[in-house]
């Protein structure tokens, strides 16, 4: 017998929805995954179909063991996101993340919010931020996980990075002036949520404004790169960014790799790099890429000798190959990067 939301012989049962794919975890519901995500082990469901709903409703027996569903790179209102801290946490539930790192833009000033949610809600809250960095002329991405997030000094080094974005959007909007956009800075301010603007704060604003039709046509025009308004900030080292999340007691990873476009001798040189600074993890699984991508990326963490970390790099609703949660799976004979959070995430 099967009763949903209850327990029965030691395990959970919960109901669930299905559609079109493989069912997806959530202490709430269970979705569908347009692929397999690796969040859930081994299930037994016998299903039927409603008689007038095009979902599959479907009873399924989940051993209390499941493998956590870990999304630890994703991005909020308070930096260049489009859902409020409080919205993602709440869309992360439901798409069946149990354990979470918000990783905005050089500021954790989402974090409060988004952890009162959690709390609420019962998903695990993980402290992340995303670095801005140089190196060798390259703009280098650090996300820094399981730090502290009161040390003085981290919070300094976030307040002078904060700045420096400052300084950006103001050099965007004096770059865009010949649009006729008098209060375009206050318009994409507006649109960040009282945050530092980002590019796509800028897009939202231009289409608002009538100058553009849509986000693709303002970046196309006047925000990608090469245009006027793609304006290169000024950012601290990779071996200084490395050493702020160290000394905060946190977790350096190297995001999303491959998104650099380097060739695979320039890449190594650039992982060598970063673990001689101290960095400990590489971002082997993130949406939208490449099963050659993902095998790359893994045999490089193995040869490094490196810790291994996934995120999705969730900006905004409406991306199917990008989405909380829908990770692919990471290979066998990795070392998890949550493992060794100070208090680890195990099954």
């Amino acid at each position: 017998m099967f009763f949903a939301g209850g327990y029965s012989q030691g395990q959970a049962v919960f109901h669930i929805l299905a559609h079109n794919g493989v069912i997806h975890r959530s202490p709430r519901v269970v979705q569908c995954c347009v692929t397999g995500c690796g969040c859930c082990g081994e299930l037994r469901w016998p299903c039927y179909t409603g008689p007038s709903c095009s979902f599959i409703r479907i009873f399924v027996t989940i051993p209390q063991n499941l493998a956590p569903c870990i999304d630890l790179h994703c991005h909020t209102s308070a930096s260049d996101g489009q859902l409020a801290p409080a919205q993602l946490v709440d869309r992360a539930m439901e798409k069946g993340v149990t354990h979470l790192a918000i990783t905005d833009h050089d500021t954790i000033s989402g974090l409060s919010e988004a952890r009162d949610v959690a709390e609420q809600l019962g998903l695990t809250l993980i402290p992340g931020t995303e670095l801005s960095c140089q190196w060798k002329s390259h703009t280098i991405h650090v996300v820094g996980l399981d730090f502290d997030v009161d040390d003085p000094a981290f919070g300094q080094s976030l307040v002078e990075q904060n700045d420096n974005r400052w300084r950006r959007a103001r050099m965007i909007h004096d770059r865009l002036s010949g649009l006729g956009v008098g209060d375009l800075l206050e318009r994409a301010t507006a649109k960040a949520g009282g945050n530092v603007p980002g590019r796509p704060h800028f897009a939202s604003a231009l289409r608002d404004a009538g100058k553009v039709k849509d986000h693709e046509q303002a970046f196309k025009r006047h925000l990608g790169a090469g245009k006027r308004g793609d304006v290169k900030a000024c950012w601290p080292e990779l071996d200084t960014v490395v050493q702020w999340i160290l000394e905060a007691g946190g977790i350096a990873v190297l995001a999303h790799p491959r998104k650099y476009r380097m060739t695979a001798t320039k890449l190594r040189s650039l992982i060598t790099d970063f673990r001689r600074a101290g960095g400990r993890a590489l971002e082997v699984s993130t949406s939208g890429q490449s099963s050659g991508d993902l095998g790359f990326l893994s045999e490089l963490c193995r040869r490094e000798r490196m810790l291994a970390s996934q995120g999705s790099d969730f900006h905004f609703p409406g991306a199917s190959w990008c989405e909380l949660g829908r990770i692919a799976k990471m290979p066998e004979g990795l070392d998890p990067v949550w493992h060794h959070f100070r208090e680890p995430v195990v099954p």
